[in-house]
């Protein structure tokens, strides 16, 4: 980037911070998945008016600009892997507003997912999209990846609680969509196509979003399996049985192993799988949920069922499932976390698929995730710096890819698509398919300034992890 733009862009932000030392830089190079690109330039600010007018410049000079929360990101959403410009919205964390009757709350996209929880939670509210890394990742990052979480089964992902945003079009207008009612039919749901679209249509810089009255009480239910497919099986039949799970996770014997090396949690080492489900609602409602879910699962083979009985021993077995990412991620030094997903019915013959990918490659591949809504987390466990281990994860990785399309899935159930994934768009969705997304993303930004390189697959790229 030339003197004369850094000077143009300093000149804009009076009220932020303009970061040029190649130190400050790297920091921006990099997130939770694979590749580093160094930007020209890192800007923070808490002014709208300073975003748009960035960002009317950077598409004025056709600057790249790199929207980035606290990269979290798998799939590499906000890498700057052209260079240009890094808006870091993670200072942008001022606004959080809960209106208890208009059941809302306004935030702004710098905001942790869990400050919203809480925020919520201590007004007897809640907001159910519950990512992983929700006590680390933004809000704005969440909307732009459309992010899910455990609660997807019952009460769906980011989307769904999208009700009103305040962005920055890439030719920096300040746009309204939505609004505070839940109902609105007016025109094109511009709400819903920004967000997933994983900054490629604009900057968010405001969001409402719709809460719910907190469920009064949980329960949850243990089941322990010697096959994972079986397990696979108890998933389905639970869900044809006409009880719905606010929480359905899947640990396959990997998981549990790596989970009791790092922090022993008394889980079942000799069994191939198991099932933690959680039910919530009314008392009496969960209990005799907790029963019949327990049933069926003995009848679909389970060769354990407990239903812990003391809130100390409900968060015990959940702490477990949260470990399984840390514990792994001990055994190798590279974690390749992929999330496909199926149709509920397809959950045994994709854990079948997997077991046969793991043996073919001889890869460390560990099965868990929130198998309720079939989004697996296949992760595989490798070493980077073994080149000839990491081809074998890039052919392991493109066959979860192909397995889950095959068996009518997709590529990503939550993590969203980026860089990663970019390259098995069109098996997915057709080139048909891929080039209406074209035409959208080119309306939109004719000069593809908003996040470029994410998504849409450059001629000839492919999935590279072994450089």
């Amino acid at each position: 980037m030339t003197a004369i733009h850094i000077q143009e862009i300093a000149s804009i932000v009076q009220t932020g911070r303009v970061l040029t030392d190649e130190s400050d830089r790297f920091s921006y190079s990099f997130d939770g998945s694979f590749g580093t690109y160094l930007p020209d330039i890192v800007i923070q600010t808490k002014s709208v008016e300073e975003l748009a007018e960035l960002v009317k410049y950077a598409n004025r000079e056709k600057i790249p600009v790199y929207p980035r929360g606290q990269a979290t990101s798998l799939s590499g959403g906000p890498l700057p892997v052209k260079g240009g410009m890094v808006i870091d919205l993670s200072v942008m964390d001022d606004l959080l507003e809960i209106d208890e009757e208009d059941l809302v709350a306004v935030v702004s996209p710098g905001v942790l997912t869990a400050h919203i929880h809480k925020a919520a939670e201590a007004k007897g509210l809640m907001y159910p999209p519950d990512p992983s890394s929700s006590h680390v990742s933004t809000i704005g990052g969440n909307l732009a990846e459309n992010s899910g979480g455990p609660r997807g089964l019952k009460y769906g992902v980011t989307k769904d609680y999208v009700i009103g945003l305040e962005m920055i079009t890439p030719q920096g207008e300040i746009i309204r969509t939505g609004g505070r009612t839940v109902k609105n039919v007016t025109g094109y749901d511009l709400t819903k196509l920004i967000v997933g679209s994983e900054g490629t249509l604009g900057i968010i810089t405001k969001a409402i979003l719709r809460l719910i009255p907190k469920t009064p009480a949980s329960e949850t239910v243990m089941a322990v399996f010697d096959s994972l497919v079986d397990a696979g099986k108890a998933i389905s039949q639970i869900l044809s049985s006409g009880i719905l799970p606010s929480k359905m996770e899947l640990m396959d014997q990997a998981s549990m192993v790596a989970v009791e090396n790092y922090q022993p949690s008394g889980l079942p080492l000799d069994a191939d799988a198991m099932i933690l489900i959680e039910l919530d609602g009314h008392p009496m409602a969960v209990r005799d949920e907790a029963e019949q879910v327990s049933k069926v699962c003995k009848a679909a083979g389970a060769r354990e069922v407990r239903v812990p009985q003391t809130k100390e021993e409900q968060e015990d077995v959940w702490k477990a499932r949260k470990l399984v990412s840390p514990a792994i991620a001990r055994i190798k030094p590279t974690k390749i976390s992929e999330d496909a997903t199926v149709p509920r019915s397809k959950i045994p013959e994709m854990c079948r698929r997997l077991q046969q990918i793991k043996e073919k490659y001889r890869l460390h591949l560990v099965v868990f995730g929130h198998a309720g809504d079939g989004n697996l987390h296949p992760n595989i466990i490798a070493d980077k710096s073994d080149k000839e281990e990491m081809l074998r994860v890039e052919q392991a990785v493109a066959e979860i890819f192909e397995a889950a399309v095959e068996l009518g899935g997709t590529l990503s159930g939550e993590h969203g698509i980026g860089t990663m994934k970019a390259p098995f768009m069109e098996m997915e969705l057709g080139a048909a398919g891929l080039d209406m997304m074209k035409r959208i993303k080119e309306a939109w930004d004719p000069n593809n300034i908003m996040n470029p390189g994410k998504i849409f697959p450059e001629p000839g790229q492919k999935l590279v992890l072994s450089e």
